[in-house]
């Protein structure tokens, strides 16, 4: 390369760097991609973009060089660095989607194709990828006639589970491939997880691992398209492609098996073209009917519409009975981001400031919600059987929950009051579900009363410090009693106020009137927490934003935060869905 250029990188945060990619990339015919990294090449001492190539993850985007240079070699220098990044950020094979006008270019640079549509090729570069992927699936590979599903099990819904006891029936072994890309409500581990829970028993089914070999219109790029409507259709050839000459053959598969699709037109087309695609390559398409009730075929995407709208009751049906806990778990992750987004809050972190917090903020608590995730699976697990769990049990599984709270909070107690009462609270709404099918009010508080009964109180806390001296319950007193003001106060509250666009607020003051929160009396004490009681029943009595406001920052000042009525508020929303 000579020496008048060199590689810098533009950081597409920064608005002037993206406007001039935008405009360099749009004088060569190309569109901007999504990337995590841009380079380019540039005139030493000038800030003419000359040549310019991306990098999103382990692919390789947005390639182009200006006329003047196209004899310089830049392509072959820009490309190398490119690979030289995605190797540093440990992938071990690279990616490039492109024209298929460009398929020697790449190939003379050390990438092998892996697949080929109308209007766009698959290209890698790296000893692993594909080659390690295609020794997976061939180690699974058995005798008999096979077939493949590929699902995204988003949850894992009866829908799903009769497509595959229909298609197990036709074949010595069915191969299930989850979709891996994770940009979906339910993560890659979970959904492959739900499946291999929904399927464990049949004996002729095999859940493999997924891998980036399934394309997805989230992986696949559009930049050198000169129509956005060509996108779809090339994707999806390309990922039939890719699946009939590789994938299938890896596994010995000889069917693909496909549920019919009444509604969405995207999948509708995909269906069409894997009639056309996947036959000329030796591969039969089985279409089963899709499972209905009522006329209506069971969808995840109802379910998930379902439980955005916190409607449990709603969602369980449709869903295998060993995906309910994945189902409570989501509903308690939604209830902490419920709280943490009501904005603005007194003294309480909240997406305008940290409240009454030196050390956290929004960021911080996002963290901590994320980390505690799995761990709220793992707890609706333990109580998803004929018998309630131990103390001991429950309380081994918290204390790992706690220990990746803290470590994704830099040891910040973000949540652990929420822990332990939504732990209680998802243990006892599986466990009734399991029994019932149903989960009611009462079986319920009975469930959580038990749970709680088998705790001793907690020694040497904050909150016991508080107990004992202001002689008030706490969190395991509130549990053990039923929640009686939250059932019988607290949440009837939060329903009347269906509709209220500050419904959240309202309720939150609602619960600071009349909570002993330890939390206040902790750091002020039993008048300023008396006094909080009152303010919290001024303000609620003649309620608006502008005096919230005004309240948030005087608590602020004064280091007042009412942490437990924040974890309350949690929970209430969780009741509010799982009983809804």
């Amino acid at each position: 390369m000579s020496n008048d250029f060199e590689i810098q990188s533009y950081p597409l945060t920064v608005r002037t760097n993206r406007e001039r990619v935008t405009a360099f990339l749009a004088a060569n015919g190309l569109r901007l991609d999504a990337l995590d990294y841009y380079a380019v090449v540039t005139a030493v001492g000038d800030d003419q973009i000359l040549a310019g190539g991306g990098l999103d993850k382990d692919i390789i985007k947005c390639i182009a060089v200006s006329d003047t240079l196209r004899d310089e070699g830049i392509s072959a220098t820009l490309v190398s660095h490119l690979m030289s990044i995605a190797m540093n950020r440990q992938y071990e094979a690279v990616k490039v989607f492109t024209k298929p006008s460009n398929q020697k270019i790449f190939e003379s640079l050390g990438f092998h194709l892996l697949a080929e549509a109308p209007k766009a090729v698959l290209l890698e570069n790296g000893l692993s990828g594909w080659l390690t992927y295609e020794r997976y699936l061939k180690s699974l590979r058995r005798e008999g006639k096979s077939g493949l599903i590929v699902m995204n099990a988003n949850p894992f819904t009866r829908g799903h589970r009769f497509l595959i006891s229909q298609a197990a029936r036709q074949v010595d072994t069915l191969f299930i491939i989850p979709v891996k890309e994770d940009r979906s409500e339910f993560s890659y581990a979970e959904r492959k997880a739900m499946l291999e829970a929904g399927c464990s028993d049949f004996e002729n089914v095999i859940v493999c691992e997924g891998s980036d070999y399934i394309i997805s219109a989230a992986t696949f790029p559009t930049y050198f398209l000169k129509e956005l409507d060509e996108a779809a259709t090339t994707q999806m050839s390309l990922d039939l492609s890719l699946f009939a000459k590789r994938v299938a053959p890896a596994l010995g598969a000889k069917i693909r098996f496909v549920g019919s699709e009444p509604l969405d037109a995207m999948t509708q087309r995909y269906n069409e073209l894997m009639h056309e695609i996947l036959p000329l390559e030796g591969i039969s398409v089985v279409e089963i009917a899709r499972l209905s009730e009522e006329d209506r075929a069971i969808s995840a995407s109802a379910v998930r519409a379902a439980l955005d709208e916190g409607k449990f009751s709603e969602a369980a049906p449709k869903v295998n009975p060993t995906t309910i806990p994945y189902l409570l778990a989501k509903l308690a992750t939604m209830a902490l981001q419920s709280e943490l987004d009501t904005s603005p809050k007194p003294g309480l972190v909240d997406t305008i400031d940290a409240g009454a917090h030196q050390d956290m903020d929004y960021n911080l608590m996002c963290r901590s919600i994320r980390a505690l995730h799995p761990h709220f699976v793992a707890l609706a697990q333990l109580g998803y059987q004929e018998k309630l769990p131990t103390s001991e049990e429950i309380r081994r599984l918290g204390l790992e929950a706690e220990r990746e709270m803290l470590l994704a909070t830099d040891n910040v107690n973000t949540h652990k009051g929420a822990l332990f009462a939504m732990g209680l609270v998802l243990i006892a709404a599986a466990h009734n579900y399991y029994i019932h099918g149903v989960i009611q009010e009462q079986p319920l508080r009975a469930d959580i009363c038990r749970l709680a009964a088998d705790f001793p109180a907690p020694q040497g806390t904050h909150g016991d410090a508080v107990r004992r001296q202001y002689n008030v319950g706490g969190a395991l007193a509130q549990a053990a009693a039923g929640y009686t003001d939250l059932f019988a106060d607290w949440l009837p509250y939060l329903r009347k106020l269906k509709g209220d666009t500050f419904a959240a607020h309202k309720t939150l003051l609602y619960i600071m009137t009349t909570l002993d929160d330890t939390n206040i009396l902790h750091r002020k004490g039993a008048q300023v927490a008396s006094e909080v009681k009152e303010e919290a029943r001024t303000l609620l009595s003649n309620f608006s934003e502008a005096a919230l406001i005004k309240l948030n920052q005087r608590y602020i000042k004064e280091n007042i935060s009412p942490g437990g009525s924040a974890d309350i508020l949690s929970l209430t929303f969780l009741l509010n869905a799982i009983l809804s």
